[in-house]
């Protein structure tokens, strides 16, 4: 191929489109409309930002000055985890505006995530949030199909197709070269918004985040910029193809349902009908039930606690709990805690087995969907996605978990094993003991883990420019002038 043949041939599609009115309103009502819609994301993230730190500094200031008291009230008392979003999420809402942001973190209790954006929201939220991703997604595309689907069904109806042909220009300078000119024209609206998103972005760095998120930005970038490029050579291998710019557009509307309605719904459907997920009823029963069989640390007859305490009298000489250097309640709560947590972990862990296998299918599914992948890679890059909560839910259990047991630990050491007559003070320790417990810091996902997860996605933006491609090249010969 010739270079300067594609240079002229994109030249031509761009002076033939924008000298149209209809391509120059286009233009400004999808900047407008980008433009809105990273602004709103980018003040919808400032302003969470603002109240997650406001709302964690209450709580450990609450936390910090809780006063003297025992340590298993204060396990109670509990602990409340913010999950912040990621800093590129204003590009991206992804399923953060669906997912909990506050969970309360206290002793033999593993709580729902909650106080999500779509619980204090109205009906409209069903419907989904214009972010600057949606319509680089969705929207942008159908602008491109609008504007290639006729670049060569109209050189076709016109009769220069033949002229062009004649003049020593082949069917891959052709389509190539209308198809930068259709991505140059692409850059008209893409531009404007990446400049401004990329400013933003650097305006929401802090010393927590590091420069990962710059790297993850030019990542997305330059997966956007595959993705319109292969909505252009599509678009441009459709007109070629097709006999008449009526069947180019139908075509490609076709395409266009198929790629971000039907074959997303289908995929998820079958995920769900092949990996079926409990409800949370069946999660918690199913988890009560294995409890029982395992113990109840506030029954002393129970048979494993009852062993628990013969065992510990036996090793220590002792007949009776009050007699043990320890305090025995506390080794009590301790190993309760510890089989309250292996229990939750692994029903945990089949739960998000199930949810993991439904999402393979999706993403696996991204092969044959350029749309697909682009989203979940968006999604993953922009931090909004599933893993990224999921993630959260871990650091969350790890650190109620170590709290638990810390709080076990100070009554174990602290704590007399005697008992306090009815007219005494309960025991109680100084709050020192937990003012010096370490805050919880929420850590994203690591791009490391990203790029793993999104594997499929990378390797569809591949196979889809390079497939088409291959297509053009082999089918030269069966397009009809």
């Amino acid at each position: 191929m010739r270079f300067w043949i594609l240079k002229i041939l994109a030249k031509q599609v761009w002076q033939h489109t924008i000298k149209s009115r209809s391509t120059k309103i286009l233009m400004v009502l999808f900047n407008a409309l980008l433009l809105f819609s990273v602004f709103t994301g980018y003040f919808t993230m400032e302003n969470h930002h603002e109240n997650t730190e406001h709302y964690h500094t209450k709580v450990r200031e609450g936390w910090e000055k809780s006063p003297d008291k025992h340590p298993h009230r204060m396990a109670h008392y509990g602990y409340v985890a913010f999950r912040e979003n990621y800093p590129l999420s204003f590009f991206d809402f992804g399923m953060d505006s669906y997912l909990g942001n506050a969970v309360f973190l206290e002793a033999h209790r593993q709580n729902t995530v909650n106080f999500s954006e779509a619980s204090f929201s109205g009906g409209l939220l069903r419907f989904g949030e214009l972010s600057c991703a949606l319509i680089l997604q969705l929207l942008i595309p159908l602008l491109l199909i609008f504007w290639g689907f006729d670049l060569i069904t109209k050189e076709r109806e016109n009769g220069t197709l033949k002229i062009l042909l004649t003049q020593a220009i082949s069917w891959q300078e052709l389509i190539w070269g209308k198809t930068l000119g259709l991505f140059i024209l692409s850059l008209t609206v893409l531009l404007p918004i990446l400049v401004v998103s990329s400013t933003l972005l650097v305006m929401s760095l802090d010393k927590h985040t590091g420069f990962e998120p710059i790297v993850r930005w030019a990542l997305l970038i330059f997966s956007y910029l595959i993705f319109i490029g292969i909505v252009c050579l599509l678009t441009i291998f459709i007109s070629a193809k097709s006999q008449s710019s009526k069947a180019a557009l139908t075509q490609l509307i076709g395409f266009w349902l198929v790629f971000t309605l039907v074959l997303p719904k289908i995929s998820q459907v079958v995920g769900q009908n092949i990996y079926h997920s409990p409800s949370k009823i069946e999660f918690d029963t199913a988890i009560e039930a294995d409890l029982i069989k395992l113990g109840d640390s506030h029954n002393p007859n129970d048979p494993h606690f009852s062993a628990l305490k013969d065992s510990l009298l036996k090793a220590y000489g002792v007949d009776s709990t009050h007699k043990l250097p320890f305090n025995y309640g506390g080794v009590v709560m301790q190993e309760g805690e510890r089989l309250s947590a292996e229990v939750f972990n692994r029903h945990q862990k089949q739960l998000v087995q199930s949810y993991e296998q439904q999402q393979d299918i999706v993403r696996k599914t991204a092969i044959i969907n350029p749309f697909m992948a682009i989203k979940n890679i968006s999604m993953g890059l922009s931090g909004t996605d599933y893993a990224n909560y999921q993630d959260f839910q871990k650091q969350t259990e790890a650190y109620r978990y170590k709290l638990a047991q810390h709080m076990n630990q100070l009554q174990i050491k602290l704590i007399s094993n005697q008992k306090r007559k009815p007219t005494e003070k309960n025991y109680s320790i100084s709050q020192k003991y937990w003012a010096s417990f370490p805050d919880f810091e929420y850590r994203f996902l690591n791009l490391k883990k990203v790029l793993s997860a999104e594997l499929y996605s990378f390797l569809s933006m591949v196979i889809w420019l390079l497939g088409l491609g291959f297509l053009i090249k082999n089918q030269e010969r069966k397009f009809k002038a």
